[in-house]
């Protein structure tokens, strides 16, 4: 049976927003969309099933832990994560180059080599190249895979900035070399360059010449302010090419995604819904609940009165509060699958008011109740 191409559909605009569909051989993806995080080839504390439930159309999984654990011995057992884990809808693969950052104290940098990594499981060394980067994606099957970058921590240091671009489009040649010419496969490439305009345009233009399925800006939610960010944003998404996706990596609360959204971009994965649920935090139409707060002790209402998934509006507050302060799992379990459940429903509802026209309004009445 031939595989579809994946490919790209700009629908509509209002204004900067996108109104997209990704074609992939896995099914559709319509944009702007939010990808639950599954690195270990799980979502944490969610079922696979509840997880179609909430009308998600792709999740992420995590290239250097996914090679750690269960390794690709197994993944290729099993022709990759898909049937692993039991899901059989597109997965978007990170290369591991968040790793290089977030787990510094293990590594080092050689420019040719790649990434030279101590486990944090049990020390042993690992080289992640840019052609190992692919090669493990693609045990993985991953339907989107992207090119090992080096991303560095937040700086305001352009020559750190400039050697990341340098280094990260070396490797974005070498990543491209080794993906080949599979058509019902994506690669994206990643910008690097900070919160300066002109190397992030620099990257840009180089990352075009080498000509990628999609396009990602990297290098951020690192923890500057989300003004800078959006100000980056603001200034540079514009030059990325409109008939591909455009996608900000590890974004993040419902107000990140907004603005990015208001400055063109398709694409989203975040920890955010799981790791607050498992701090007692849910994500509503009415604002951010702390569950563990005493006023809630009382409460009988549910999070979602419609919302039917294993029953989430049969639980009232007082309930959760109640798991919470008891350390009952239940608590996390059930607070996450709302919040993955909410914000799929908050980007369907993005994705509607593209298409109506009304996004500006939208957009002015959550961006306020979300920061």
């Amino acid at each position: 049976m031939l595989k579809k191409e994946f490919s790209f559909e700009l629908i509509t605009q209002d204004d900067k927003a996108r109104l997209g569909k990704i074609n992939t051989s896995r099914g559709e993806i319509y944009t702007p969309a939010f990808m639950p995080v599954g690195t270990q080839g799980t979502v944490k504390g969610v079922f696979t099933d509840d997880i179609l439930k909430t009308n998600t159309q792709i999740i992420l999984g995590n290239t250097y832990h996914l090679l750690l654990r269960p390794g690709i011995e197994i993944l290729n057992q099993f022709n990759g994560i898909h049937n692993f884990m039991n899901w059989n809808k597109p997965v978007l693969t990170d290369s591991g180059g968040y790793q290089i950052m977030s787990l510094s104290k293990f590594n080092k940098i050689d420019e040719n080599l790649g990434a030279i990594f101590s486990s944090h499981l049990d020390g042993k060394k690992l080289i992640l190249s840019p052609e190992k980067s692919i090669q493990v994606q693609k045990s993985i099957n991953s339907d989107i895979l992207m090119v090992l970058d080096e991303c560095p921590k937040l700086t305001l240091d352009k020559k750190i900035l400039s050697k990341a671009i340098d280094v990260s489009t070396k490797w974005a040649e070498r990543s491209k070399i080794e993906f080949g010419n599979d058509k019902s496969k994506a690669l994206f490439g990643i910008t690097q360059g900070g919160l300066y305009k002109d190397l992030r345009l620099e990257s840009i233009e180089k990352l075009i010449k080498i000509d990628f399925n999609g396009y990602a800006m990297g290098g951020l939610a690192v923890g500057e302010k989300q003004s800078d960010m959006f100000q980056i944003l603001n200034e540079t998404v514009n030059y990325l090419p409109k008939n591909k996706p455009r996608y900000l990596m590890g974004v993040g609360t419902p107000s990140d995604i907004l603005g990015a959204v208001n400055e063109g971009i398709d694409m989203f994965d975040c920890v955010m819904p799981t790791r607050s649920g498992r701090t007692g935090l849910a994500f509503t139409w009415e604002g951010k609940i702390n569950l563990k707060n005493s006023q809630y002790q009382n409460d009988k209402t549910p999070l979602d009165e419609n919302c039917t998934i294993r029953d989430l509006n049969k639980y009232s507050k007082s309930y959760l509060n109640h798991l919470i302060k008891s350390n009952e799992m239940m608590a996390s379990m059930l607070i996450s699958l709302h919040n993955i459940n909410f914000y799929q429903q908050f980007m369907g509802e993005i994705r509607k008011n593209i298409q109506d026209g009304t996004f500006k309004s939208f957009y002015k009445k959550y961006i306020k109740l979300f920061n």
